[in-house]
């Protein structure tokens, strides 16, 4: 029995308009990360407005491990059906192609770009209990203590450990690496005080510092967002020029349909367009998603040699 894909409506008569393509099943939604982590989230809200726009379960699946390399292996030996999605991830596309040597799957080769679904700032956070909470501090804290203060991440090779990687340089100070399996069970720990800092994802961490269970000390792109307009830049806060993003998007298998990718992609800039969606997305700081797949598998490359050129600068390494 041949696998079930996107169906192609026909219309009843010549004279009646094209019935869009529908999903003929469930489609899921694969996520590299734990769930309560940013990607995580922003792939819960984009897979209930599309199961409600399509008629049909959009459900997501959390393959945690290896930055999302695990999950995006998956997907890359997945059917082009349309059935099976990935919310790629800067980890997953840029940082983890340019850090280890061996990878399971080639990002621009083995996927069929959809659309980018936003663009955040990390948060430098800590736990309440912390006393250093501004940047200054911080540096001064790091600096007295030397390989002694835990920053935590979402994994070796991720966007959280690379910001950490550029603060250490920028700063010249010696800090701990801390991973983990995704950016929720690190906030876990370093809302209980098992570890001090992270650049955390502002997706993952605006709920916790919305209630107070985390402090937010600077954030990482050149101009605030506007969901944290009181925190200040790193930029502002002693480090010009320092920006890390963290960026996520649907991409699906090589060889996915063209009509697939464009009906995919018309339906996510719907989603991205819904106030409600705006609304919320802002209140991460998720920004300037959107746009067509090429304007998006162009993005990806550019912030393949953006994020290679740091690793080599930063002379990063981390276990395969």
């Amino acid at each position: 029995m041949r696998r079930r894909t996107f169906a192609l409506a026909t219309a009843a008569s010549l004279a009646a308009p094209m019935i869009r393509a529908q999903p003929a099943g469930p489609v899921r939604i694969i996520v590299g990360f734990a769930p309560g982590g940013g990607t995580d989230i922003l792939a819960r809200v984009m897979a209930q407005k599309l199961s409600t726009m399509w008629g049909t379960q959009v459900l997501v699946e959390n393959r945690a491990g290896a930055t999302g390399v695990i999950a995006a292996d998956y997907v890359s030996k997945q059917a082009p059906d349309g059935l099976t999605l990935l919310m790629a991830h800067i980890n997953s596309h840029a940082i983890a192609p340019a850090i280890f040597p061996k990878m399971p799957y080639q990002a621009e080769r083995d996927f069929s770009p959809i659309a980018l679904v936003g663009v955040t700032p990390n948060l430098l956070i800590c736990g309440d209990q912390q006393p250093a909470r501004s940047v200054k501090d911080v540096v001064e804290l790091c600096r007295k203590n030397p390989g002694k203060i835990g920053f935590g991440s979402a994994g070796n090779g991720s966007a959280q450990h690379l910001a950490l990687e550029m603060f250490k340089l920028a700063a010249g100070v010696d800090a701990i690496h801390v991973p983990y399996k995704g950016s929720g069970p690190m906030l876990t720990d370093l809302i209980g005080g098992q570890i001090q800092y992270s650049f955390d994802t502002m997706t993952a961490a605006t709920p916790h510092v919305k209630s107070g269970k985390a402090i937010a000390i600077a954030q990482t792109r050149l101009a605030r967002s506007p969901g944290h307009a009181s925190v200040p830049t790193m930029a502002e806060s002693g480090f010009p020029g320092f920006e890390a993003t963290t960026w996520y998007g649907l991409v699906g298998p090589a060889k996915l349909p063209a009509a697939t990718v464009r009906r995919v992609n018309e339906d996510v800039n719907k989603v991205l367009a819904m106030a409600d969606v705006i609304e919320r997305f802002g209140q991460y700081g998720a920004e300037d998603g959107g746009g067509s797949a090429d304007k998006f598998g162009a993005f990806m490359q550019a912030e393949s040699r953006k994020w290679a050129k740091v690793v080599k600068d930063a002379n990063v390494k981390v276990d395969a």
